[in-house]
């Protein structure tokens, strides 16, 4: 298991001195905002060729949610998600994470009554993912399908909803991403969900219970990652994170070698 991060504010701007620190922090792979990527894609080539350190994921960078509410939003993000797909073929990317939705609506906040039904939720999502599943396969990556925790969205929050997406539909290019923040608040054992879903878990983030950086809080990484090790994980586990403390550079330095001492 390699270790990889999304984007830090105290990470250099320049692109290619972006990825020179990451390389030489310890970092072994960067989740890049799609927006990024395809806007500044020539300049990430020669980041990654003068490097070495691969563009593993994007996340973000598009408009419009899979289940979006509003149609044309939807349609939208499914048309940049698509130009983000391309861009990661170029680059040699592993694929985009997605959820179903984030900060849209959840039932634990008023009003509490979704303007769509539950049977609609899942047709959104469902004709969403049977495009992107096609548009994987043409590119030769793969959707990360993200639950996320039921104070973020209301449609996917477990790693068996997702699932249950996959396996339904038959889907070939879409996979499970597995976040430790999210499965700490959804599911009864983050160890036993991951065992569970061995088979379709291609990619990890990574923060503490709390969402800040690993190490400050409550989690044991070391338990989780000698399951995903037992299950023959081989994918990243990727810094997804805020940052608690006076420092933060060195406060998320801190955490990677936390977690490079947890997989020992």
């Amino acid at each position: 298991m390699r270790i990889g991060t999304q984007n830090q504010a105290f990470f250099p701007e320049n692109i290619k001195e972006k990825f020179i620190y990451l390389k030489e922090a310890g970092f072994e792979g960067f989740e890049i905002d799609g927006k990024l990527l395809v806007d500044h894609i020539e300049e990430v080539k020669e980041a990654i060729q003068e490097t070495g350190l691969p563009v593993t994921t994007a996340c973000g960078g598009y408009n419009g949610w899979i289940g979006d509410f509003i149609e044309e939003r939807r349609l939208n993000g499914l048309a940049e998600i698509k130009k983000i797909l391309e861009a990661l073929k170029e680059v040699g990317g592993k694929g985009i994470v997605v959820p179903a939705a984030w900060g849209m609506f959840t039932f634990r906040l008023p009003p509490m009554v979704s303007p769509r039904s539950l049977a609609g939720d899942r047709k959104a999502v469902m004709q969403s993912l049977v495009y992107l599943d096609k548009v994987a396969e043409e590119t030769g990556t793969t959707i990360f399908l993200e639950p996320l925790n039921r104070y973020q969205d209301h449609m996917i929050n477990t790693l068996a909803d997702a699932r249950r997406y996959i396996e339904e539909n038959n889907f070939k290019n879409v996979k499970i991403i597995a976040d430790f923040y999210h499965m700490n608040i959804e599911e009864d054992d983050i160890s036993e969900a991951l065992h569970k879903n061995r088979d379709l878990i291609g990619h990890i983030h990574l923060a503490d219970n709390h969402r800040f950086q690993p190490g400050s809080g409550s989690l044991d990484f070391r338990k989780h990652f000698n399951q995903l090790k037992e299950d023959g994980y081989d994918g990243f586990l990727t810094l997804e994170c805020r940052i608690r403390g006076n420092d933060p550079e060195s406060e998320y330095l801190a955490a990677l070698h936390h977690l490079r001492a947890s997989l020992t």
